[in-house]
């Protein structure tokens, strides 16, 4: 499929998916807590999008059976939410989608419930500031390839694995397309040049342990680290200017550059 350039209108457009799907992830922030089940957490993403008149992307996606994905401390990614509920000390990832008058916004945050132990909170803070390394990287006439290269040098200096598996992607009028966002120096990245107008996600998943991940064999979805050790990921949609990123999913009561957990 060919990198789809967008033209204002089309920006204004990813502009307001961006913006509700922020939204909603600051309307889910305060549910986030020990006690909640992640299919309570599913049930309020689902009501208020379906209530904004909005679509929540997940649901139905390729068969996926809810409308967010929450992936719980060795979860890397596309944990399904069930009855399992928030335990003091976890780590869970919440990662949403909306479609907004078939634009699509996408965005994920770690959270830390109660006391979490240092090495979990660790984890999570490099995770955080490899996000920003990433988007940091991108810039018109550059190569995405320094976003992977980016990511994982800091990464690894900080003593974590960058999963490889699983990786950023454009987003538009489809949840996935061009161009694929490694988050390590994959070699046929560098062929791919950043320009105005594209419209991707970057979404770094680290691990505490190895990079290699495992799919459940029951549900088909649920990935999970190969030794069991912990896994956090961030992840914005970014719209690329001539000025440089721009990202369209911040949230008013989440995280900012500069953040300690």
């Amino acid at each position: 499929m060919k990198i789809p350039l967008y033209n204002e209108r089309q920006t204004e457009a990813l502009r307001a998916a961006g913006r509700a799907n922020a939204a909603l992830m600051d309307y889910l922030r305060p549910y986030v807590r020990a006690g909640v089940t992640t299919a309570e957490l599913d049930r309020l993403a689902h009501d208020y999008t379906v209530n904004q008149g909005y679509k929540p992307a997940c649901l139905g996606y390729k068969g996926y059976p809810k409308s967010i994905c929450t992936s719980i401390n060795e979860v890397v990614c596309h944990g399904i939410p069930d009855q399992t509920a928030l335990k003091d000390g976890d780590i869970v990832n919440m990662d949403i989608t909306t479609i907004v008058d078939g634009w699509y916004g996408d965005q994920s945050e770690t959270f830390l419930i109660g006391e979490v132990n240092p090495e979990a909170k660790r984890l999570v803070q490099v995770t955080f500031e490899a996000l920003y390394i990433g988007i940091r990287a991108a810039r018109p006439g550059v190569a995405v390839i320094e976003i992977g290269r980016a990511i994982y040098d800091y990464a690894r200096s900080r003593g974590f694995e960058v999963v490889e598996e699983y990786q950023g992607h454009g987003i538009g009028r489809h949840f996935h397309q061009e161009p694929g966002i490694p988050h390590y120096p994959e070699p046929n990245s560098a062929k791919i040049i950043i320009r105005p107008g594209m419209c991707f996600t970057i979404e770094p998943m680290l691990n505490a342990g190895t990079f290699k991940t495992v799919l459940d064999r029951n549900d088909k979805w649920t990935v999970r680290t190969a030794d069991n050790s912990l896994s956090a990921q961030f992840e914005h949609t970014i719209l690329m200017t001539k000025d440089g990123p721009e990202i369209l999913t911040k949230t008013k009561d989440g995280p900012q550059p500069g953040h300690e957990f």
